[in-house]
């Protein structure tokens, strides 16, 4: 098995070279248009994922150069099984995550649908990708531009399937997470139409083409079986913009499968119980009670609550007295705030900010302003003023907030 193993990674490392020589021509004018990148990365260095960015072809110029790019040579092994080991509920969010990818890529056609199955769960065992199902599938799902399945940020997920179509998708995907394996893409990580043309698809090897889609595996050692090795996850994270397709992704009862499973964990890694409200007049506003959770715990606790929302603000107290119960905040309530979350896609902008007084941080960027309450003076009692500035006296700049860092 170990010959087998070292033949194929060292005809991985060697075919690039061979298909660039015996590459057929591609016609000048095309040619003169296509950038190409050729790098392959070392065993030791994983390789990076780029996001999906096109050449600039007509769809007949890219089908013409797509035509002229050969299938690799020498072995194309089928992946091997793979078997989901989670729970009844981490299964089912597996299962509508990869029946999402199933459907919204390949449509109620399941010769395609076992393709981008088979590629999502090459993904997962592979070093490059997240280590769950669900997190392979909304890879870069908060960029406009970015994410690694395209349906998951293009508005796509408005539209639902019928119920038989969402039943059949989801068949597909059980199969998979019990084994079943579609060989004829072999490794492949990476796949699009045949009228477009990826920046990344010089760099990679041509395994398949099925129906109108072209599969590829990273070339060299990355590409072959032995770099799927990676060990995965079964806690699947609850995706919020499934939740109107996906019971088991809903909110509501997402949040309390939380608490729940947390409560149980060892002492002092908590979750906050969540009792929210949308601010009158703000639909993007939300408050929220946080009573009992660890700090950590409220970034991930405010993004379920916001949704799909594009543009979101969660504020939360710990306080229960301190909860706002109308548009206008008091000075006080401002000064007690616990934790605030704000988020404007369009803008760029994920801002996470703790009360420091309350939860002391040593990361930069991560404390709320300081909120000074104004306290009335005696009535009759002389008003002490202190001078505009004070020598000496070394004023903190407000901190930049920290940003989330993209998955």
């Amino acid at each position: 098995m170990r010959a087998i193993l070292a033949g194929i990674a060292t005809s991985a490392l060697v075919a690039p070279a061979l298909i660039a020589r015996r590459a057929p021509a591609v016609p000048r004018a095309i040619a003169a248009k296509v950038v190409r990148p050729q790098r392959v990365a070392v065993a030791g260095e994983v390789p990076t994922v780029e996001p999906v960015e096109l050449q600039d072809l007509t769809p007949e110029d890219a089908r013409t150069y797509n035509a002229a790019i050969p299938f690799v040579r020498g072995p194309r092994p089928a992946a091997r099984p793979f078997r989901f080991a989670g729970d009844d509920v981490q299964r089912a969010r597996a299962t509508d995550c990869l029946a999402a990818a199933a459907w919204y890529e390949a449509g109620d056609d399941p010769v395609g649908q076992q393709a981008v199955v088979q590629v999502v769960l090459n993904r997962l065992r592979h070093p490059a990708f997240p280590k769950t199902v669900c997190g392979v599938v909304f890879q870069g799902q908060e960029r406009a531009t970015g994410c690694q399945f395209t349906f998951t940020c293009d508005g796509a997920l408005t539209r639902h399937p019928s119920e038989p179509a969402w039943e059949r998708a989801r068949q597909v995907a059980t199969k998979a997470l019990n084994g079943a394996v579609f060989a004829k893409v072999g490794y492949a990580t990476h796949y699009h139409t045949d009228w477009v043309v990826p920046y990344w698809s010089a760099s990679l090897d041509k395994l398949a083409e099925i129906h109108t889609h072209l599969f590829f595996r990273w070339t060299g050692w990355w590409g072959t079986p032995a770099a799927f090795r990676r060990t995965v996850s079964s806690d699947e994270p609850v995706i919020a913009l499934l939740g109107t397709l996906s019971p088991v992704h809903r909110l509501g009862g997402a949040l309390e499968e939380a608490t729940t499973a947390i409560a149980a964990a060892p002492p002092g890694v908590t979750v906050a119980p969540l009792a929210t409200g949308m601010v009158p007049g703000e639909p993007d506003s939300v408050t929220a009670l946080l009573t009992g959770g660890a700090a950590d715990t409220y970034p991930a606790t405010a993004k379920a609550a916001c949704g799909p929302r594009p543009k979101c603000k969660f504020l939360g107290w710990t306080d229960r007295a301190m909860l706002p119960r109308g548009t206008a905040m008091t000075p006080e309530q401002m000064a007690n705030m616990s934790f605030s979350y704000l988020r404007d896609q369009n803008a760029g902008l994920e801002r996470e900010l703790w009360n420091c007084r309350e939860f002391p941080r040593t990361g930069p960027g991560l404390c709320m302003r300081r909120q000074v309450v104004p306290v009335a003076a005696p009535t009759g009692a002389p008003v002490l003023r202190g001078p505009a500035d004070l020598d000496g006296v070394r004023r903190r700049d407000e901190p930049v907030a920290a940003t989330t860092p993209a998955s």
